[in-house]
């Protein structure tokens, strides 16, 4: 049964962000509020927790999981900038963007597309976001809790405990959310594509 923690949208309580990092560190999943809908998420590395979140989205290998990073100085650890994107992704993040970007080899495999090498990367603005980034020193890997058949994300926190009670281990629930999924820009071969639009302006990109 998964535990449901209600935080401040703007202040979360650090004593609650701490017991969700040690779930998360505990090769736990959690679904989380972000600054465009509500995500799946778990440690970076933790391989069943992939598999859970294929199995809860039915997701097939060529999925783009998401790293949902505190910063530049993180994000650049785990994907290739050259200058012209830098200035791109600097000018438009923190925000509701992902972007598709050739992974370095701090990504595990079981993360990347199977033939292009790449990760979807982003930082997010939402106050929990950064809480529970902060905490946990790292990267979470994510995915957006759009489940298999439905058009729209799932948006509230006691409805996502409820439908996913059992496949879960914790809903964050802030009160305050998106109810779109990000707009996805994609910089894999050089050029600029806009594979979704979301939540993001796509018009700089354009």
């Amino acid at each position: 049964m998964a535990r449901y923690f209600d935080v401040h949208p703007s202040d979360p309580q650090p004593r609650s962000i701490a017991q969700v990092v040690d779930i998360v560190r505990s090769s736990g999943l959690i679904a989380y509020p972000t600054d465009s809908c509500f995500a799946l998420g778990c440690q970076l590395g933790n391989v069943d927790g992939i598999e859970r979140i294929k199995r809860i989205r039915q997701l097939d290998n060529k999925h783009h999981f998401t790293l949902v990073c505190s910063d530049f100085a993180q994000l650049g650890q785990f994907v290739h900038i050259d200058n012209k994107v830098f200035r791109a992704l600097k000018a438009n993040t923190p925000g509701q963007y992902t972007f598709i970007l050739p992974a370095t080899q701090e990504v595990p495999r079981k993360m990347l597309h199977p033939k292009k090498k790449t990760v979807g990367v982003r930082i997010p603005e939402h106050p929990v976001v950064t809480a529970l980034l902060d905490e946990l020193g790292e990267p979470l890997l994510s995915s957006t809790l759009l489940l298999p058949g439905q058009e729209d994300p799932l948006t509230q926190g006691w409805d996502i405990k409820e439908t996913l009670d059992h496949q879960i281990d914790a809903v964050i629930d802030s009160g305050e959310c998106g109810t779109e999924p990000t707009t996805v820009i994609n910089f894999t071969d050089g050029e600029v594509e806009i594979d979704r639009v979301g939540a993001g302006d796509p018009t700089p990109f354009q």
